[in-house]
């Protein structure tokens, strides 16, 4: 079973090479990486060249955000798996892909995912928060929740089937993916309780009441979007149980 990888990336010199060490530390031998640059203007793609005897596809052009960017990447998967490592992100541990594809060959299930933490740029190995995928399931996509993105493997004949992401959103494209995938077709998952993923705070949807508010508005567009009834009142409850994650 081959397992692409997508990075989408713009401007993250300081970040990428981890990124791309993370995938590289995989025991899992069959993964095919793949990177989609958004014309960066720093030393990104310096240090991605550096990595390129390791890299399935790279690819630098211009692109329309972030959904735009992994749509291009899915173009290019040949992968029978797919999934998606920011450029700020790394797996946690070397055999995180391994368990991955052995739930997928055990469960034959169409979606596989785990847990993400958040590090503060600053301090990479102090932890802040914790994302559990545990409590994710489709009724409560009206809440506003979802697994962790970072940490979900698909089938990618589900993107051949029901298309890849909107790009249209700015923040909850992922968002609008897996109410499409989850709540209106209702695909098959499993969820293994580990951390996979260690991000960095200060993405586009952790900065602040701005962010917070864009993301909910496209939430509550994305449930309208694929029949699931909510409110803007529902998706604000998800917010105490979030604070928790710091604790």
């Amino acid at each position: 079973m081959k397992i692409s990888i997508i990075t989408a990336v713009r401007n993250a010199e300081h970040t990428i090479g981890s990124a791309l060490e993370s995938v590289q530390r995989q025991t899992y031998p069959d993964i095919a990486h793949i990177v989609v640059d958004g014309l960066s203007t720093d030393g990104t793609m310096g240090v991605v060249r550096r990595h390129s005897a390791r890299l399935a596809k790279v690819v630098s052009e211009h692109d329309s955000g972030i959904y735009d960017a992994f749509n291009k990447g899915l173009r290019l998967a040949t992968g029978e798996v797919v999934a998606f490592l920011n450029a700020d992100d790394v797996y946690t541990a070397p055999d995180v892909v391994a368990a991955v594809q052995q739930t997928f060959e055990r469960t034959q299930t169409s979606a596989v995912f785990g847990d993400v933490e958040f590090v503060r740029p600053d301090a990479p190995g102090t932890v802040v928060r914790r994302y559990s995928s545990q409590r994710f399931s489709a009724k409560r996509l009206r809440f506003g929740w979802m697994p962790a993105h970072p940490s979900l493997f698909l089938k990618r004949r589900l993107f051949e089937q029901f298309g890849g992401f909107d790009a249209s959103y700015r923040i909850a494209g992922d968002f609008e993916l897996v109410a499409r995938l989850f709540g209106r077709e209702r695909i098959g998952f499993e969820y293994l309780p580990r951390v996979f993923v260690r991000m960095h705070t200060g993405g586009a949807s952790t900065r602040g009441i701005r962010s917070t508010l864009t993301i909910n508005r496209e939430i509550l567009r994305a449930c309208r979007q694929n029949g699931i009834p909510t409110n803007m009142a529902l998706l604000w409850t998800r917010f105490p149980a979030k604070l928790m994650e710091y604790l």
